[in-house]
């Protein structure tokens, strides 16, 4: 019944094509619209449909006749320049500039410009989510249905003139802002080998207009010489091969977002110019229709997917997301390969490093509750708290200790790095990404287990000391008992851990975003350049310090932040009637230590355990929410994405790895041959 449906609503549309005054735009919206699945997701029936379609195209020569008559009255009707220079690729303006623009067509749309082609694919693929199912269509198949609708003898010389026009507009508006990037001075700063890289990318639009001059020479006079493409290609390639570079130097000096931003558009205009001049020069082969007809595939295919996500706000703000993420992750994974324990020295250096923390945590947790005492205002509550997690964690960091929760938003990067190679077809490196998966669980372990056994115990002492100093209990009944509510996991105390692992990604992202500005604003240099230090230090010593500074800035900054976040939410939840808080598994642990010491021990089993299964609770959920965000932003930013077939090939090869050595995700590395 569905399929009998479908076949009169195709043969209804393509009826309509019979009528050679119809509106072109109309009558492609409605064959689009008998194409067009019921769910945009269902990519089987977007491909049995369109198969129907292709079938009848091929199959009855009067309807083709017809439907490229009209395909070719809509490319005649409409300008493609800026079809080809700017479908698909980012645009100039900046991220909140577009977003506003986005917005406020939602509120106030626009007119479409009934001369432009793009403007006629959006109203033709008017959905939303049409680029979904065109995205599932066989590449072959949509080959063969250009080949079908291909304007042929039908157009007119001064139509065909007008159509190369636009086309060689489009290059020429690519090769100039392509030319841009070579006087852009924030190039620069990556290495002195770019000095000269202003010559290649002015170069590009120099024989561009070599090549567009030269074709249209020829167009008026076919005895003039053709001018061919491929020395422009060979300098196309040769500023891939610089963009290239400058990401590699990026990754270690720093990039800026709006630098990132820079050199994306610049890729994608070299590839747009690249097919756009292929597409060009298809007519001077000797499969010219051909060519030209698989280059056109090429371009339409992307460009009007492109043009059905261009008023996205969704896909705007997620394309804003990955640029970030592509900022901040690379120098994350680097980073992150140091919280991976994959010797046995390691292992038990991250033990150490750990118990030393745990021994701050537990002074800063007993901070925090005298701070509460204090009869201080909403805002300057939220100040103590935040200078006493904040100080505490850059103390922690610049003593090279351990927060457990502070490492999934690192090794995520290293992980997905390595996911991305399965991603690739190399599942000859499951294996690796196994043992990687190992080393990360046994790591977190061993970092969550030196602080908590060291916390809770340190803050037993610390409590029963001032005990005995001061006469009393630091920590009275009436505060224990709301320490131990706090640690109940039927209560909030797991949405509040929630809320921290949010906090937790967010450090690692403010670390990776400081990490970079330091680089690209070479911060250092520029702190060895204040006068009263250098007065104070001498240049050498300032110069040091710079350079220390410049080390470390993401780390201070990104646990400064972090802290500020913990300290102040309970405030804003005051302010706002909502009750937010957050919980984090190290100061439970001190909390259930200090709570264990104001009762004298004497509390009923229950309780103790349903305050332990809190801890280890709050610990899973830290650590889950602050992963799992930080796995989406790296996958994002490293446009990996894993499907089934590698999912279940990635989970056979941890089971065998369990199966074989269940203790190398708990317990220390084996000793390798070397006795390590």
């Amino acid at each position: 019944m569905a399929q009998a449906n479908n076949n009169s609503q195709l043969a209804l549309a393509l009826g309509r094509f019979a009528d050679p005054t119809a509106d072109p735009v109309r009558l492609f919206a409605g064959l689009v619209a008998a194409v067009r699945p019921r769910r945009a997701d269902d990519a089987d029936e977007a491909r049995g449909r369109f198969h129907l379609l292709l079938a009848t195209l091929e199959a009855e020569p009067n309807t083709r006749r017809q439907v490229r008559a009209h395909f070719t009255a809509l490319l005649a009707s409409r300008r493609l320049t800026s079809f080809f220079a700017d479908s698909g690729i980012l645009p100039g303006t900046g991220f909140f500039t577009e977003l506003w623009r986005l917005i406020s067509k939602r509120v106030l749309p626009e007119l479409p410009d009934e001369q432009e082609f793009g403007d006629a694919m959006r109203q033709i693929f008017h959905r939303p989510r049409d680029w979904e199912w065109l995205d599932a269509l066989d590449r072959a198949e949509l080959l063969r249905f250009w080949r079908c609708i291909a304007p042929g003898d039908g157009i007119g010389e001064a139509e065909r003139r007008q159509l190369v026009d636009d086309l060689l507009d489009a290059a020429l508006l690519l090769a100039y802002r392509i030319g841009g990037l070579g006087i852009e001075r924030e190039l620069a700063p990556l290495a002195p080998e770019f000095r000269d890289f202003a010559a290649r990318f002015l170069a590009v639009a120099r024989e561009t207009q070599r090549f567009a001059d030269g074709f249209r020479a020829h167009l008026d006079d076919p005895a003039a010489p053709v001018e061919d493409e491929r020395q422009l290609v060979v300098i196309i390639d040769q500023c891939r091969e610089v963009l290239k570079r400058a990401h590699r130097v990026a990754r270690t000096v720093g990039t800026s977002t709006h630098l990132t931003h820079l050199m994306i558009r610049a890729g994608q205009s070299l590839d747009r110019l690249d097919a756009v001049v292929n597409l060009l020069g298809a007519r001077f082969r000797p499969d010219s229709r051909e060519a030209a007809i698989t280059g056109w595939a090429a371009i339409a295919h992307d460009t009007i997917q492109a043009e059905n996500r261009r008023d996205s706000v969704r896909a705007h703000v997620a394309g804003g997301l990955g640029l970030l993420a592509l900022r901040v992750t690379d120098n994350a994974a680097q980073t992150g390969e140091h919280y991976i324990a994959a010797t046995r020295d390691e292992y038990w250096g991250m033990w150490r490093s750990a118990a030393g923390a745990g021994l701050i945590i537990a002074g800063m947790a007993l901070l925090k509750v005298f701070m509460g005492k204090v009869d201080a205002s909403l805002a300057g509550r939220a100040l103590m708290y935040s200078l006493d997690y904040g100080i505490g964690f850059v103390v922690i960091y610049l003593l090279h200790l351990t927060v457990a929760t502070k490492q999934p938003a690192m090794t995520a990067q290293t992980l997905v790095s390595q996911l991305g190679e399965v991603r690739r077809g190399r599942l000859a490196r499951l294996d690796a990404v196994a043992d990687l998966v190992a080393g990360v669980v046994r790591t977190q372990l061993a970092a969550i287990l030196g602080n908590v056994t060291v916390a809770l115990p340190t803050a037993m002492l610390l409590s029963w000391g001032l005990g005995l100093a001061l006469g009393h209990p630091p920590i009275d009944a009436g505060k224990a008992a709301h320490l131990l509510e706090d640690l109940d996991p039927l209560g909030l105390a797991l949405p509040h851990a929630a809320i921290a692992g949010v906090f937790l990604f967010f450090s690692g992202v403010l670390s990776g975003y400081f990490d970079n500005k330091a680089r690209i604003e070479r911060f250092g240099a520029r702190v060895a350049r204040i006068g009263w230090l250098r007065a104070l230090l001498g240049e050498g010593r300032a110069a040091r310090f710079g350079g220390y500074l410049e080390a470390r800035l993401g780390g201070i900054m990104g646990n400064l932040l972090f802290g500020f976040m913990l300290g102040s939410t309970g405030t804003v939840g005051a302010i706002l009637g909502w009750p937010l808080d957050i919980r984090h598994i190290a100061f439970a642990s001190a909390n259930l230590g200090f709570a264990l010491v104001a009762f004298d021990f004497a509390l009923p089993w229950q309780t103790v355990a349903t305050a332990a299964a809190g801890v280890l609770l709050i610990g899973a959920v830290n650590l889950t929410v602050s992963f799992s965000l930080a796995l989406w932003m790296a996958l994002r930013a490293r446009q990996v994405s894993i499907d089934g077939r590698q999912l279940r090939a990635l989970a056979g090869a941890l089971w065998r790895r369990w199966r074989a050595a269940p203790l190398r995700f708990f317990g220390a590395p084996p000793r390798t041959a070397g006795g390590e």
